[in-house]
């Protein structure tokens, strides 16, 4: 075990680490998604959707989102790969247009560095651009591992690829923190033996956070450093 690893895990604090959802926990990204997915549906001829919509339609991964944006009846494989593909090659152009980092994630990412916190970032957005909105909004700070959603990979909720984390980290998954904004973070976390923590502020309901296993609910991203110091 590395010294600087062996350091942190002889603190006595009760959390080492923290790994964070993207969409809707460190970044606003739902209009770049939503503008994106309705120009793709309005490519192949269906209607598109309100953007508090997609609210609830984001979180499973690309395809999903395509699915369960398309009308019932007219999700066939064809249709659903057509509208993928003339998706990400708009999202592609456009990613970056209205996303930004939620009011107070650079306050916590400077507090978590200076407490020599592990970071790490997992997302089931494609990896390809998961790595860019990082490398864009928040190279500032050091994540370490970045793991988007890549092609014969489990996403989340499986807890494959925050083991791969956990492993990273080597600790305890009880002593890294999952902070996530929707139900599937919170499972992910729960699979995987993180502590689960539900960000209020972000894509959907505390309702579904606490349904699917939050043990803390954070109502902006400040309340994480008082989680951590209690």
């Amino acid at each position: 075990m590395p010294q600087s690893m062996m350091n942190r895990t002889a603190c006595q604090r009760p959390f080492l680490g923290v790994t964070f959802d993207l969409d809707g926990t460190l970044l606003y990204t739902l209009e770049d998604i939503a503008y994106s997915a309705n120009h793709a549906l309005a490519a192949h001829g269906f209607p598109g959707h309100r953007l508090e919509t997609y609210r609830w339609l984001v979180g499973d991964g690309t395809r999903t989102l395509i699915e369960r944006a398309l009308p019932v009846g007219t999700r066939s494989e064809e249709t659903v790969s057509a509208c993928v593909h003339t998706y990400l090659d708009y999202y592609s152009r456009n990613w970056a247009a209205h996303t930004r980092r939620y009011a107070g994630i650079e306050t916590v990412l400077d507090r978590l560095a200076d407490m020599d916190m592990y970071l790490a970032v997992l997302s089931n957005k494609p990896h390809r651009f998961t790595r860019l909105c990082v490398q864009t909004f928040l190279n500032q700070w050091h994540f370490d591992p970045i793991l988007g959603q890549r092609e014969g990979t489990p996403k989340k909720p499986s807890p494959v690829l925050a083991q791969q984390i956990i492993d990273r980290f080597g600790t305890n998954p009880g002593r890294i923190l999952y902070v996530g904004d929707s139900g599937v973070d919170m499972k992910t976390a729960v699979n995987a033996g993180m502590y689960p923590v539900g960000a209020v502020w972000g894509f959907r309901s505390a309702g579904e956070l606490v349904d699917a296993g939050a043990r803390s609910l954070l109502n902006r991203p400040l309340d994480l450093l008082l989680l951590i110091d209690s």
